[in-house]
């Protein structure tokens, strides 16, 4: 089976067409804060909204604070310029700026007549015995909006299908993960930041086909051996796989990956247990698993799994890549840095933007660090 499609990173998606040439619906989603799963049982394809190699997003500028982050508006920009070819968004407040995303593009549908369907729910940002039940009722109202769109009961059997489906994803995933922490992996830092994207705009079904093909052909692929130093990347949305390609021809590998485009938003699967139902199942998984440090309560279990990342993939050091502006990302290398060095792990954090322009800084810096932290063989 060809597998090529996992290696396509355009926003523009063939999948998408055929999907809704087909009379069915798809949905941006903004932020991996709102479970796919549930789109999945009504039918609806989740498209995971990304900037992939926007630079103008010069409209968005006009709606947008001059404080957003630079994924934001390009974000919104490629939603006003129509690229990705959607019936409407779902966001979650999983930051302020995609909270931002959400209220302009409401309005825009509202008084431009978009006719688009334009909902945000609301994450909790801690997980306790009150949040679960009230991140629950957020998502039984999704499920009503998306039951009124589709005309499509959704029902509990549904759910745990959805659920099933995702955790085999999840699980193709980690085997994907587990091929980069050979001495010299058979896949490069871009092509796994390739992979894990191109299932933001496939149905998951193909995506796991595809996935399956990829894993069963890997061991003919040529083994990654010209490398100086393993690295991991970990900070802000990352959705251009040029930003690691900057940093792989200096000779540093990335062999994984603390991104919510990479390997966080498929780490664990959702345990479905007989005495609640499927719906508290995944309210309970979202709020749990630690993605990013939006949680008020994660940040030390944060820090421990990119200490162990480390260790398990025999990484050199940590590259801490921070978007202008970005909530969540922002502060955290204060917190983060001291820690990583009482444990011996060199970092180095990195200012960018979206649109790339500050390329040739990341290149020189990349270098720098890779040698300082590159072993004699």
């Amino acid at each position: 089976m060809d597998y090529g499609k996992l290696f396509e990173s355009d926003i523009s998606s063939e999948a998408v067409k055929k999907w809704r040439q087909q009379g069915k619906k798809a949905l941006g989603v903004i932020c991996c804060h709102v479970p796919e799963e549930i789109f999945h049982a009504a039918g609806v394809l989740p498209v995971r909204m990304r900037a992939t190699g926007c630079v103008d997003a010069s409209e968005a500028e006009m709606w947008m604070s001059s404080f957003s982050c630079s994924f934001a508006k390009s974000v919104l920009q490629y939603w006003l310029e129509g690229r990705y070819e959607l019936d409407g968004i779902v966001a979650s407040d999983g930051c302020i700026m995609a909270s931002r995303i959400y209220d302009n593009a409401e309005y825009i549908n509202r008084t431009r007549n978009k006719g688009q369907t334009i909902i945000q729910i609301a994450a909790p940002r801690k997980h306790t015995a009150r949040t679960v039940p009230f991140y629950v009722n957020e998502l039984r109202d999704l499920i009503e909006a998306l039951e009124e769109i589709t005309g499509e009961k959704i029902t509990e059997e549904k759910l745990k299908a959805s659920v099933e489906v995702y955790n085999e994803a999840r699980e193709l995933i980690k085997e994907l993960y587990e091929l980069r922490k050979e001495k010299n992996p058979v896949i490069s830092g871009v092509e796994a930041l390739q992979i894990t994207l191109s299932k933001t705009n496939m149905p998951i079904e193909e995506y796991i086909d595809l996935l399956k093909a990829f894993l069963e052909d890997a061991k003919n692929r040529k083994p990654q051996d010209s490398w100086r130093a393993r690295l991991m990347i970990i900070g802000s949305a990352l959705d251009d796989p040029e930003y690691l390609r900057v940093i792989e021809e200096k000779g540093g590998l990335i062999v994984t990956d603390a991104l919510c485009f990479g390997q966080m938003q498929f780490r664990e699967p959702i345990e479905m247990r007989d005495d609640e139902d499927v719906l508290t199942s995944i309210a309970d998984y979202y709020l749990k698993r630690v993605v990013c440090p939006r949680m008020m309560d994660v940040h030390e279990e944060l820090h421990d799994f990119i200490i162990q990342s480390v260790r398990e993939f025999s990484c050199d050091g940590v590259i801490y890549q921070r978007m202008q502006n970005c909530e969540c990302w922002g502060g955290e290398n204060i917190l983060l840095e001291k820690k990583l060095k009482d444990v011996g792990i060199p970092q180095i954090t990195v200012e960018r933007e979206q649109h790339m322009a500050n390329i040739g800084q990341l290149a020189v810096r990349a270098e720098a660090f890779i040698e300082m932290v590159e072993k004699e063989v």
